[in-house]
This record gives structure tokens, C-alpha cells and sequence, in this order.
């Protein structure tokens, strides 16, 4: 008789096995929320099936065109973008067009940084995600996979 505890059990990747690639992505003309979202899964690493939430498994992210990115609706207008220095006062408010004119890549850092862990896990994977206006990028020794999104 065959002990199914011994056949079937559940392996778990350690530190030292995880593997990170680099990612490229083009970010002209797509959505804001939804292209935040796919780089979330990617830094996590919830697109690799030995996926461990405990263990850094996550992939690095390059985004080009950060400057070109949309919003659907009424978003230009009213988004906005809040700040707070921790004195009394200190709360500063952006609208999205002017911090999409400033520095268009922390619009989509901000909302990326939202969807991950709100520990040292997250913030190890924030690390990964470089983000640059046009279409240069230093990152060709990574040799980063073009993502279609």
C-alpha cells in the first residue's frame, strides 16, 4: 500500500530559488487603475505558480512613456493627490493635471505603491519598479522582456 503523505506533499520555494526577471512596459495610451494593477502582480509575483506571499518572488518592472498614461472620465479634473509633512497645517493637496505635468511617474508609483504590502516586503518591492519619461531607459543589462499589455 502506497502512504499518499509521502507522494503528495507541499514544497515551498525558499530565498535562495527565486529566480527575478525584468519586465518591460510600454504605458502610451493605457489606463491608469488597470495598468497599476498588472504591474502590482508582477512585482508581487503572483504570475509565478510556485507564488509564496511571505517571500519576495516578484519580478522587476521598467515603465516607459510614464508622461502619456490616461484616466477615463471626469479624473483630470477632480483627482487628487494629498501629502501630509506631520505639523499642524502641513496637508497639501495636487490636482492630477498639474502633478501629471510636474512629475508624471509618481501618478503611477502612487497607485502601483497602493496595491502591494504595506510592510518591508513592499517596500523591498517598490524597489523594483523603475519608471522614466519617454521611451529611454537604462536598463539594458537587464535584458527585460517586453509585456503586451
Amino acid at each position: 500500500m502506497v502512504n499518499l503523505a509521502s507522494i503528495m506533499k507541499t514544497t515551498y520555494p525558499k530565498i535562495g530559488d527565486v529566480k527575478h526577471e525584468w519586465h518591460i512596459v510600454d504605458a502610451n495610451g493605457k489606463i491608469l487603475g488597470r495598468l497599476a494593477t498588472r504591474i502590482a502582480t508582477l512585482l508581487k509575483g503572483k504570475h509565478k505558480r510556485d507564488f509564496s506571499p511571505h517571500i519576495d518572488m516578484g519580478d522587476g518592472v521598467v515603465v516607459v512613456n510614464c508622461e502619456k498614461i490616461m484616466v477615463t472620465g471626469k479624473k483630470p479634473e477632480q483627482k487628487e493627490y494629498k501629502r501630509f509633512s506631520g505639523y499642524p497645517g502641513g496637508l497639501k493637496t495636487e490636482k492630477y493635471e498639474s502633478l501629471l505635468k510636474r512629475r508624471p511617474h509618481e501618478i503611477l508609483r502612487h497607485a502601483v505603491k497602493g496595491m502591494l504590502p504595506k510592510n518591508k516586503l513592499g517596500r523591498r518591492m517598490i524597489k523594483r519598479l523603475k519608471l522614466y519619461v519617454g521611451d529611454k531607459h537604462p536598463h539594458v543589462a537587464q535584458t527585460p522582456k517586453e509585456i503586451k499589455l
